[in-house]
């Protein structure tokens, strides 16, 4: 950990640790209709850093890690336009809980794949991460933040109409 390769690594997981816990309390907020909260001003912040950071390990060609970082910073740039237009239309107003919560979504796949790789126990089990445990632990995993995202979607915009 003493090299700056390994700093590095250490900040990019505590930051994507962070931003993946506070993800859920920003989905929490737009449960109840808030749009401007520290929660979500807070994951906005630490999942682009997160993202961001990503980009600065040792490039060996395009891994799905890079894609997933692409379309995420994408998603974050989209749900950030989002919050500054909520109230001009129905159309951002809800593009921006769904922006959250599929970027909470990419965090967690990206959680779910790290410990099927990094936890012996499951590791065994699932050795490539081609095996079918993993391939239907990440199924149940977006499945719930399908149902997560409609319901967040659906509260939020009675909640900010209202």
């Amino acid at each position: 950990m003493n090299t700056p390769l390994g700093w590095l690594t250490a900040f990019h997981t505590l930051i994507s640790l962070v931003a993946t816990i506070v993800g859920l309390w920003a989905i929490r907020d737009l449960m109840v209709g808030r749009y401007r909260s520290g929660a979500i001003t807070s994951f906005l912040w630490t999942a682009v850093i997160t993202s961001v950071t990503g980009f600065f390990f040792p490039f060996h060609g395009v891994t799905p890690a890079i894609v997933v970082g692409v379309i995420a910073l994408i998603v974050l740039a989209w749900t950030v336009m989002a919050r500054r237009s909520i109230g001009r239309s129905g159309f951002w107003t809800a593009q921006f809980p769904i922006g959250i919560v599929i970027s909470e979504y990419f965090l967690m796949f990206v959680l779910v794949a790290q410990i099927f790789a990094k936890l012996p126990v499951l590791n065994a089990l699932a050795p490539d991460l081609k095996q079918k445990l993993f391939g239907a632990t990440e199924l149940v995993v977006l499945i719930v933040f399908i149902v997560v995202a409609v319901r967040a979607t659906k509260s939020f915009r009675v909640r900010a109409v209202a």
